[in-house]
Formats: C-alpha cells, sequence, structure tokens
C-alpha cells in the first residue's frame, strides 16, 4: 500500500501537450484512482476557465469534477478578494482570467484607478499595455503574477508565457514583482491542500517544470516526481543537478520518469 494519498497533477506538459493526451496517462490516472489516490489538476496558465479545462479533459477521456481543477487565475481571484477586497485592477492578462477575477467580486479598471497590478499571460500584449501598465504601477500599491513560466508547451514547440510580460513591465517600471501567486508560492500549496483536504507529506507532486511543479512541492514538504514529456529533458535536468550555486531552494526532484505514465512507478 501507498502512502500517498492525494496527487496533484499539472497540465500541459504533464497530462496533454497541446490538444494530444500524452500516451499512457489516461490509463495512469485512473490507476491511481483506483488506489484511493486522490488526484487534482492543477494548471499554471491563467487564460482558461476551469471548465474549458475540465470539458478538454473529458474530450481526452479523463472525467474531471469541477472542483478537482485549479489554475492560477482561480487562486489568484481568491487571493485578491481576500487581501484587497473593493480594490481596483489593472489587468495585464487575457479574458478568462478576467473572467475569474470579476466571479470572485474584484474588480477590473483602469490604469489610473489601480490598486493593484496583475501581470498573466496575454497573447495580445503591446505597447498599449505596456504604457498603460506603467502608468497603473505608478500609484499601485502592490504587482502580482498569476505565473512565473517562461514558456507554455505546445504541439510542436513552446510559446512565450507570463515571464514574458512580467519582464517588460518589472524592466521599463524598474519594479519587482510582490508575489507569485501561482505555483510555486505558498498560496498555491494551500489552495492545493485544501481541496485535498491531505497532508504535504503524503501528497504527490507531478509536472515538468522544475522551478515551479518541483519547487512547490519541495518547499512544501510533498514527494516530487517530474515528468520528462513537457519543457524539462534529460538534457536540462543534468545542467539544473550541476549548476553551482546551488542552494536549498534548488529545485531537486525526488523521482524523474519518462511520462505521467510512469507514477506508479514511484508510489
Amino acid at each position: 500500500m501507498t502512502d500517498i494519498e492525494g496527487a496533484i497533477l499539472d497540465l500541459d506538459g504533464t497530462v496533454y501537450r497541446g490538444d494530444a493526451l500524452i500516451p499512457g496517462v489516461e490509463a495512469a490516472i485512473a490507476a491511481l484512482r483506483e488506489r484511493d489516490v486522490d488526484v487534482l489538476f492543477f494548471s499554471n496558465k491563467a487564460i482558461e476557465r476551469p471548465a474549458a479545462y475540465r470539458e478538454k479533459l473529458a474530450g481526452l477521456g479523463v472525467p474531471v469534477d469541477d472542483d478537482r481543477i485549479v489554475t492560477s487565475a482561480t487562486v489568484t481571484a481568491a487571493y485578491l478578494r481576500e487581501h484587497h477586497p473593493g480594490e481596483s485592477v489593472f489587468l495585464v492578462g487575457e479574458a478568462p482570467l478576467a473572467e475569474e477575477l470579476s466571479e470572485a467580486g474584484v474588480p477590473v479598471g483602469p490604469p489610473a484607478e489601480a490598486a493593484v497590478v496583475v501581470a498573466s499571460m496575454d497573447r495580445t500584449f503591446d505597447y498599449e499595455v505596456l504604457t498603460d501598465a506603467m502608468v497603473a504601477l505608478e500609484d499601485a500599491d502592490a504587482f502580482y503574477a498569476t505565473n512565473p513560466d517562461r514558456t507554455c508547451p505546445v504541439e510542436g514547440g513552446e510559446i512565450p508565457d507570463a515571464a514574458g510580460m512580467i519582464g517588460a513591465i518589472e524592466g521599463v517600471t524598474g519594479r519587482e514583482l510582490d508575489r507569485v501567486l501561482g505555483k510555486p508560492s505558498s498560496v498555491a500549496v494551500e489552495t492545493a491542500m485544501d481541496r485535498l483536504g491531505v497532508a504535504p507529506e503524503r501528497c504527490l507532486m507531478v509536472g515538468d517544470r522544475l522551478e515551479t511543479d518541483v519547487l512547490m512541492g519541495n518547499r512544501a514538504g510533498m514527494r516530487t516526481a517530474l515528468v520528462l514529456s513537457g519543457v524539462t529533458d534529460a538534457e536540462d535536468l543534468r545542467e539544473a543537478r550541476t549548476a553551482p550555486g546551488r542552494t536549498d531552494e534548488t529545485p531537486s526532484p525526488d523521482h524523474v520518469i519518462d511520462s505521467l505514465a510512469d507514477v506508479l512507478s514511484v508510489l
């Protein structure tokens, strides 16, 4: 019997890549559930609502309940509602994130009224948006990001993620983020643990990114498994393990597997 009672699974690069399910994943998830491991899907992307992820997973043969999907957008909305109630947010992000904030009662407004600036992946990001972000940060009290990911894996390669927007805004304003709210933050950990209702040491974190998935698991005391089916390959891992200046904050997976299809081997 395994001591693992819950599993947090990243989506892009771990469960699927683009619109294609990674081979063997459907059976692996079914096997986890058969062993009474509660599965939570956690995407750091904020460009889709949880319902869209549920529909996508169902279409790929992986049924999931609504409350077993978390995104950096849902974490961000809940955090702003609790810590910045009624404060206007200037958002660099796409419509699904704006909808998530609106449903949580978080007002999204123009840059001149912003008390908070939130940066996220935005495929329409341009000079005008960058200028608006500069204006917003002149008086805003807080500067957050949904996620720190540099790229997003898609079929055939990768595309820029939120780090591009964050870097541009930090570069022109000279102001650094106050915090990231999605993986690998403590806010993300708390959200996931609340959903699963298990202790971190009885949870397995599976993902394809060292600096988000694995680091979150390391910080929380979870068991971690890095999959090589997404943005991190064997050479990336070797370089990370041999890089100078390693600290306690350097991500270090407990297990490395080719893909989620092999997850039972680490239980």
